[in-house]
C-alpha cells in the first residue's frame, strides 16, 4: 500500500506544480487553492509512505514522478520544447526511479 500511496503522491506533485504555474504567483484563486490542496495531500502521502519505504528511495521516487509528470505536462499542454535531449533525460529519470524500486 505504501508504494501505491507514494506513486499517487508523486502524481499530486505534478498537479501542484502545474497549479503553481497557473496561479501566476498566487494571483489567481482557483489554481492557488488547487496548489494548496494538492501540496498537502502530496506531502501527507509522502510522509505516510516513508513509514515503510527508506527515505532516500521514497523521496527520490516521489521527486522523479513529479519531475517526469511536470515535464510531460509542460510539453503536452504548455508548449515546452520536445527535443531528443529532453526525452533522453526523462528516460534516464524513469530508469533511475525503476532501479530504486527494484533494488529496494
Amino acid at each position: 500500500m505504501a508504494w501505491v500511496i507514494l506513486i499517487l503522491s508523486g502524481v499530486l506533485e505534478t498537479v501542484w506544480a502545474a497549479a503553481l504555474a497557473a496561479s501566476k504567483g498566487f494571483s489567481k484563486l482557483q489554481p492557488s487553492l488547487l496548489f494548496l490542496v494538492a501540496l498537502v495531500l502530496s506531502m501527507g502521502g509522502l510522509a505516510y509512505a516513508m513509514r515503510s519505504i527508506p527515505i532516500g528511495t521514497g523521496y527520490a521516487i516521489w521527486v522523479g514522478i513529479g519531475a517526469i509528470g511536470t515535464a510531460i505536462y509542460g510539453m503536452a499542454a504548455l508548449g515546452d520544447p520536445v527535443t531528443a535531449g529532453r526525452i533522453t533525460c526523462l528516460v534516464l529519470i524513469v530508469a533511475g526511479v525503476a532501479g530504486l524500486k527494484v533494488l529496494t
